[in-house]
């Protein structure tokens, strides 16, 4: 199920890239908004976040939001949600649980966490019936229960816990680099041992600042490309689809 926060963006979203909401203009207050919408401030909040994120209106706090543009783009500050961006592009896509466990949170997993007992889930993504990314993630033991609780082969854990608990990834830090895959990571993507594979690390937290996961995600070369669009106020980074025809 799609969480109310994302339809109210979806909608805007629409206006917007139809010219409903001209570039230059601004977007009705929240309390407008919240009105026409008949939702609470805060869900109002989310949705215009992430609109922002995507570049498409200011981020600017404590004011009308300005609409920037017109092109829409998948924020690299959502990629934790694989779902959300292959469903916005028209993919094909799924998921499914390798293996998780419970176990004592590492020294560096305590420092980024906070939490003594973690949960480790190494899970594989497909786009397009093809495997893209293999996820190593290790949750806070505040939110291990809820993650347990999810289907092995649940479509978005990010949708997911929005509507089993109400929790929302608000802020990530993301480190990107090259690594070659080992043993286990080219037997489930379906490459060769040795190949490049572009890795994303994250923490992510809430919006109090809470931690909820570290992961180490790595994608198939060809899979995807990341891109970032700079400017004076704002350095998102966004990802596009890459080339989905693989030679085996």
């Amino acid at each position: 199920m799609v969480a109310r926060y994302e339809r109210i963006a979806d909608e805007l979203r629409d206006e917007i890239l139809s010219g409903g909401h001209p570039v230059g203009s601004q977007l009705p207050s929240e309390a407008e908004l919240a009105g026409r919408f008949s939702a609470a401030r805060g869900t109002v909040r989310q949705a215009v976040a992430v609109l922002a994120t995507e570049g498409l209106v200011g981020s600017r706090q404590g004011a009308r939001r300005i609409v920037l543009g017109r092109t829409r783009s998948q924020s690299f500050a959502e990629l934790h949600s694989f779902a959300q961006w292959a469903r916005a592009n028209g993919y094909r896509y799924g998921g499914r649980v390798i293996a998780q466990r419970r176990r004592p949170a590492s020294g560096s997993e305590l420092a980024r966490l906070g939490s003594g007992e973690v949960l480790e889930v190494l899970r594989l993504r497909s786009l397009e019936d093809e495997p893209v990314l293999l996820e190593r993630t290790v949750y806070a033991g505040w939110v291990a229960a809820a993650v347990e609780s999810l289907p092995a082969d649940c479509g978005s854990v990010t949708e997911a816990l929005y509507e089993s608990v109400g929790l929302v990834f608000a802020y990530g830090e993301h480190l990107i680099d090259a690594v070659p895959a080992g043993a286990e990571d080219a037997r489930l993507l379906g490459v060769r041992r040795g190949s490049p594979l572009l890795r994303q690390r994250r923490v992510t937290t809430t919006h109090e600042g809470r931690p909820v996961e570290s992961s180490d995600d790595r994608y198939r070369a060809g899979s995807v490309a990341f891109s970032i669009r700079n400017s004076i106020g704002a350095n998102p980074l966004v990802r596009e689809p890459g080339d989905l025809r693989f030679e085996r």
